[in-house]
């Protein structure tokens, strides 16, 4: 793929090797957990365990509350901090992956044509299987020992969706950059650590200061995490400028990184 070809061939070319990106999102998810003896069975196991870590944690020993809902109780609370922070780990998992995707796969890149493209595709599409397991069990959780699932809860894959597309742009810009700069795997730690903090992962954004909250307000991933809420947990309206705002932004980003990719792919041989 040359730097001048248009993006639409870009995704010409995922559709073209799509079962290729079957076999390497496969792959991702089986790597995660190779060795073990429980295998695919701790992504499932994993996220049940962090949520009961955090009913007991946030819910009866910090006493949490959004409040949001005038009844709500330590396990409404630890179900919305577990809601948001899948949310969250899923970008998370994304960003701490992305820079050495292409550097790890040298031979990918030198010794055959591969479509190097699919690789932070791939690695989104494990990310998402991961959120799946985790929003599954929140939805159980609300059903079974919440205030009940409603109409609200099939919001969540329209919510999602933006998050995903935001995710694979940037997985795609980090990917590129991280062939040229090596460091950039250590400046993610920081990032996703100040993205944790800055998403209200563990607040509810009402109470963040109004002069803080005109900056923040532009972040998808809290955005999204409010919306979610909202929808699943506390059977809101959805704010539509909200929502609009994050397809605006997913499909902005996810655009921009398929760009800096065709543009960077080119070089990737030369440096690696």
């Amino acid at each position: 793929m040359n730097p001048g070809e248009a993006p639409s061939n870009f995704a010409t070319s995922l559709w073209r090797h799509r079962e290729l990106l079957w076999q390497f999102s496969l792959r991702e998810v089986q790597l995660r957990h190779k060795g073990s003896h429980l295998g695919l069975i701790w992504s499932m196991l994993n996220p049940l365990l962090m949520l009961s870590l955090y009913v007991f944690v946030f819910g009866y020993i910090f006493q949490g509350s959004f409040g949001v809902l005038p009844n709500e109780t330590r396990m409404d609370y630890a179900l919305g901090v577990f809601l948001g922070l899948s949310i969250f780990q899923f970008m998370a998992e994304t960003l701490s992956l992305a820079p050495n995707l292409v550097v790890a796969n040298p031979n990918y890149v030198k010794k055959v044509v591969f479509p190097t493209e699919i690789l932070p595709v791939a690695t989104v599409n494990a990310a998402l299987f991961h959120l799946l397991i985790s929003l599954t069990l929140v939805l159980v959780g609300i059903a079974v020992f919440g205030q009940g699932l409603t109409a609200g809860a099939l919001w969540l894959p329209v919510i999602i969706l933006p998050v995903a597309l935001f995710s694979l742009g940037l997985a795609w810009i980090a990917a590129a950059f991280g062939v040229f700069l090596r460091d950039l795997t250590q400046i993610m730690q920081f990032i996703t650590l100040v993205l944790m903090y800055a998403s209200a992962v563990f607040y509810p954004a009402q109470k963040i200061p109004a002069a803080i909250w005109e900056y923040l307000r532009f972040n998808p991933l809290l955005l999204s995490i409010e919306l979610s809420r909202n929808a699943v947990l506390w059977d809101r309206s959805l704010n539509g400028r909200h929502l609009a705002y994050l397809y605006l932004v997913g499909i902005g980003v996810c655009f921009l990184g398929s760009v800096v990719f065709r543009r960077l792919k080119p070089a990737f041989a030369d440096v690696l």
